[in-house]
């Protein structure tokens, strides 16, 4: 079985005996599988859209809004409905635990609000969430199955616990 690591503004859709692997800290990601067409795919991205609103003719997989177009595109070229797909959301934790908020410090909140607000705009629902809390998580989908293994790890508020980076 082949591997392929998705980093940030990274994505994939297709099928196949390859699994698709990420680590998320505040970064979201959207995984889509077909259990009818075994087709799949699966997101990383860094922020909700480009800052300031900058219009371009490129889609850029670091940011939601563009992740989310890309893969429905690839969907489509796929001949495939996105309504008929299950659909999880993965990611947005915070990564600086015991820092006041700042716009920084909530970034995995406003990543995921983004995300959820997209996904309404599509008229898509989301079938699963693992969203916000403390930490990083390592995300596995399996594109022969549809199967999702995901691993979380929390972070300490307290820099002097040996769980603090």
């Amino acid at each position: 079985m082949g591997e392929r690591f998705l980093t940030p503004g990274d994505w994939y859709f297709g099928r196949g005996d390859l699994q698709l692997r990420t680590v998320l800290g505040s970064c979201v990601s959207f995984v889509f599988w077909h259990p009818g067409d075994r087709l799949g795919g699966m997101t990383h991205s860094l922020l909700p859209s480009r800052l300031g609103g900058a219009k371009t003719t490129r889609r850029d997989g670091h940011y939601i809004d563009d992740a989310l177009y890309l893969i429905l595109r690839a969907m489509a070229r796929h001949g495939s409905d996105p309504r008929g797909y299950r659909i999880h959301l993965y990611g947005g934790g915070s990564m600086f635990p015991g820092v006041p908020s700042t716009p920084a410090a909530s970034i995995g909140q406003r990543n995921v609000e983004a995300a959820r607000a997209l996904l309404a705009a599509y008229g898509l629902r989301c079938d699963k969430t693992h969203v916000e809390g403390i930490g990083h998580r390592k995300l596995i989908l399996d594109l022969r199955t549809g199967a999702v293994s995901l691993q979380q790890a929390t972070l300490s508020a307290n820099p002097s616990s040996p769980d603090y980076p």
